[in-house]
């Protein structure tokens, strides 16, 4: 199960060094998961979590494998994408391809670096991203939702559901508001405006590209983005490019003490890492042996076949049961063979919904 973060920005606004650094800060980070790249613009990253050192520990695992996530690097944006022009059609054809957006913002100032509009302004650099998603929903929705309007009339329960909710998203987007602020009312309605697959429906973390100064607190610049944030409700972080670029060339055994140096408890790659992995709302379950303690996502709300199937579709087809324990009854009890004599490991079925932290093994016959 993959989840795809794409990134995407206007020229001069950091994209490309954040990209760039979370190449070499994964490459540097683990030897079992080091950054994979896939394609120029594609690479896996680990998403940090100490749990998984911890059941490691505890289980004397030989490897300690993390789950990760994937991050696309996406180019060509120019005003007038949505009719196509630059490498507009690639550009939105790549965009609906991922999960959730991570939208570099220039906030620092630089004389040396030109804007490509003459001015430092992440709000109205996020606008001219924005408008393009929303003119290519909008054309997307209209002819569809008016066609509909038509079939409604006779009962047509899916037309209704459509005319319901894609009319309120089409509403929205003609007010210049994201489609992801839409409700829908009840089950079919969510898969009709899931499966319309609309450009603004996917949830957005803005980075705040900041200079070094600023890397701790932000600045003016990153304090809007946060306002701008919480009204539509998308999430924001704060990072320098500049300073991830140098910590990624860093021997790790430095990098705790440069970021002290700077008022920082962690690089903005973390942060950035653990955002979109909170952005997309995924958990993680973990599996433990003395061969290896790895951790694995699934979206929240899913069932404990769907976890078994995360990691290989026959234990999903053929499942049986899932051990499970819980992380902190995991540590308390020492590992697997003390929460089974304290009576803390339960024998879950194909309708347990996994929880955060879950340490599973799965019983399955195929």
């Amino acid at each position: 199960m993959g989840f795809k973060c794409g990134i995407v920005g206007l020229p001069n606004v950091g994209k490309s060094t954040l990209f760039n650094a979370l190449t070499q800060t994964q490459a540097a980070q683990s030897a079992n998961y080091p950054f994979c790249t896939i394609e120029p613009n594609v690479g896996k990253v680990a998403v940090p979590d100490p749990r998984i050192h911890r059941i490691g520990e505890i289980a004397k695992s030989a490897q300690i494998i993390e789950t990760q996530l994937e991050f696309v690097d996406i180019a060509g944006l120019v005003r007038g994408a949505s009719n196509g022009e630059g490498l507009g059609n690639q550009f939105l054809a790549n965009i609906r391809e991922v999960d959730a957006i991570v939208h570099v913002l220039r906030c620092f100032e630089d004389d040396d670096i030109q804007h490509v509009d003459q001015r430092i302004d992440p709000i109205a650099d996020a606008e001219t991203v924005e408008t393009e998603l929303l003119l290519a929903d909008m054309e997307s929705l209209e002819r569809r939702v008016e066609n509909a309007k038509r079939r409604a009339t006779s009962g047509d329960k899916e037309a209704k559901a459509i005319v319901n909710v894609l009319g309120q998203a089409l509403d929205l987007l003609k007010d210049g508001k994201p489609a992801r602020l839409t409700e829908p009312k009840d089950d079919d309605e969510a898969r009709v405006f899931r499966e319309a697959q609309l450009l603004t429906a996917k949830p957005v973390l803005y980075v705040c590209n900041v200079g070094e100064e600023d890397a701790a607190n932000g600045n003016e610049h990153s304090a809007r983005v946060f306002e701008k944030a919480k009204a539509e409700g998308a999430e924001a972080v704060v990072i320098s490019a500049a300073i991830e670029a140098e910590i990624a060339t860093m021997p790790p055994d430095e990098r705790a003490d440069f970021l002290a140096d700077l008022g920082l408890e962690e690089t903005g790659l973390a942060r950035v890492i653990g955002a979109g992995y909170e952005l997309l709302d995924l958990i993680t379950f973990f599996t433990a042996g003395p061969k290896e303690a790895k951790a694995w996502t699934v979206s929240r709300g899913a069932k404990a076949p769907q976890a078994a199937g995360v990691i290989h579709s026959d234990f999903e087809r053929g499942f049986i049961r899932a051990e499970t324990i819980g992380y902190e009854d995991y540590l308390a009890t020492g590992g697997e063979a003390g929460a089974r004599e304290a009576g803390k490991l339960r024998q879950e079925g194909k309708e347990y919904e996994v929880s955060d932290g879950d340490v599973m093994l799965f019983k399955f016959n195929v």
